[in-house]
């Protein structure tokens, strides 16, 4: 079996007693009634953790995953190298049924606050909210350098200025592709990845202990919608180079062969806007600006208008087109107030919702709560999102009201209007098989994710011991060629 966290050489950063989707975490409860600050109420303590040489002398490379071990969400872990320290990704995750009044969970980042003198930069990945929906509270009280490709910078940027941060003066720097950052004793990589959000990548996190490769939320696709394929060879060349450790995602482990590419979804888009006899109504993701781009093209050549409806997406779109990521003509994007200066064959709304979030759009046009547009017979809803895991329910319940007011309803199991931004299984080996690490420690999933991933990793020839199924809050210490 793989190394577990209660092995001998794991040290606790944070406490994990009691529900683990909490463990080492901050849950944050809006006063919604008076609008007020938000309460914080700190579900783990941590535990002083004192960086120092081993007794041969030479300094410790520490990893601490913060967040996104043994779960879905608040992606966030520390690598620590003698007297720096640098912060991969710093998200948030949604509360779980058990969590009424809790808008969102974060970080505990308390073991950051007591070394923040040694904090060199944020290096964020992408731009999900699981990697970036943390910022706003971890930079109330760390001033540090934030580095990401050109949207991610530009979502933290939205995301900084929004109302109510209180947050000023943080120092966001925009890279592209290849680009390596020094940062104290590390210097880091941003490589080019596929994923379903513009401009993501995985990072070659160089030490004099060794490199680490993160991989940050990746597919391998061969023809993207916009932008250009994963840089297997890059990849390739960092593994000839030796790499000391893979810190890899798990999310589609399960999932046998090759993830499919964007461009399905545009196909299965066109089949659909050739059918629809009214208005079409897509709900999905409001980052995923390839499945915003399909939309687009669906719609002109059908000769459809596009409204845009929910916060996030405006801000996405915004964010997207002013880089330059959106194709359209000039007269199809329409303000949602115009719609009904259009024929119902005439529109399509992309919106927010998807994963039937009580307040989303979607879900108030689904209750007839929604101020400005109210759910029709004849009118085609599709769905482009899979589930997250835990928001089954609601989404179910959302598709439900859809189809008691007439709607022709279409979602993931009916037709292929989705596709996953997360490697299969297939495309996992292909990564290990690159890079070759001598140490390896599965991410981003739950525990079974990463079980299964480690059995992956066995089996494309890293030994056992070698392999370490980390929960939140652990420590993995590498100094003098040992663990």
């Amino acid at each position: 079996m793989p190394n577990q966290s209660t092995g001998k050489n794991s040290r606790s950063v944070s406490g994990r007693q009691g529900d683990p989707k909490t463990a080492g975490a901050v849950v944050v409860q809006k006063k919604t009634a008076s609008r007020g600050k938000s309460t914080r109420s700190t579900k783990a303590k941590q535990n002083k953790s004192k960086q120092a040489p081993d007794k041969n002398g030479s300094p410790l490379l520490r990893v601490i995953p913060l967040g996104g071990m043994r779960e879905i969400g608040k992606n966030l872990t520390v690598y620590e190298y003698g007297g720096d320290i640098i912060v991969v990704d710093c998200g948030i995750a949604f509360p779980e049924e058990n969590m009424p009044g809790i808008d969102i969970v974060i970080p505990d980042f308390s073991y950051l606050l007591k070394n923040k003198e040694k904090i060199r930069g944020v290096f964020l990945t992408h731009g999900h909210e699981d990697h970036i929906g943390a910022l706003p509270y971890f930079c109330r009280d760390i001033n540090v350098p934030i580095y990401g490709n050109r949207l991610t910078i530009e979502l933290v940027r939205i995301k900084l200025d929004d109302r109510g941060t209180g947050v000023k003066g943080v120092s966001l720097h925009p890279v592209t592709d290849g680009v390596v950052i020094p940062a104290g004793q590390f210097s880091v990589e941003f490589v080019r990845v596929n994923h379903s959000i513009g401009d993501a990548n995985a990072l070659a996190i160089r030490t004099p202990a060794g490199t680490i490769f993160h991989s940050g939320d990746f597919k391998i696709d061969y023809t993207p919608v916009n932008g250009e394929p994963i840089d297997l060879s890059r990849i390739a060349a960092i593994g000839d180079e030796g790499v000391l450790l893979l810190v890899c995602e798990s999310t589609n482990v399960e999932r046998p062969g090759y993830s499919t590419s964007e461009r399905k979804v545009g196909e299965s888009f066109a089949d659909l806007f050739a059918k629809a006899p009214g208005r079409i109504v897509v709900a999905t993701f409001s980052s995923n600006i390839f499945r915003m781009q399909q939309i687009f093209t669906a719609a002109e050549e059908f000769g459809r208008k596009v409204a845009l409806v929910g916060r996030s997406m405006l801000n996405v779109f915004h964010a997207a087109d002013s880089l330059g990521y959106l194709n359209m003509k000039p007269d199809t994007l329409i303000d949602i107030n115009h719609i009904d200066h259009y024929g119902a064959e005439e529109i399509v709304i992309i919106t927010t919702g998807s994963q039937g979030e009580p307040m989303s759009a979607l879900t108030r046009m689904a209750f007839s709560s929604h101020r400005r547009i109210e759910i029709q017979p004849e009118d085609t809803v599709i769905i482009s999102a899979s589930p997250i895991p835990g928001n089954e329910k609601p989404i179910y319940r959302v598709i439900n009201e859809l189809f008691k007011r007439g709607a022709h309803v279409i979602y993931e199991s009916l037709s292929e209007i989705h596709v996953s931004g997360h490697a299969y299984s297939g495309e996992l080996k292909l990564i290990h098989n690159l890079i070759k690490p001598r140490y390896f420690i599965p991410g981003h999933g739950e525990y079974r994710h990463l079980h299964k991933h480690a059995e992956l990793a066995h089996e494309m020839g890293t030994p056992r011991g070698n392999i370490f199924l980390l929960n939140n809050g652990d420590i993995f210490e590498f100094a003098d060629g040992r663990v």
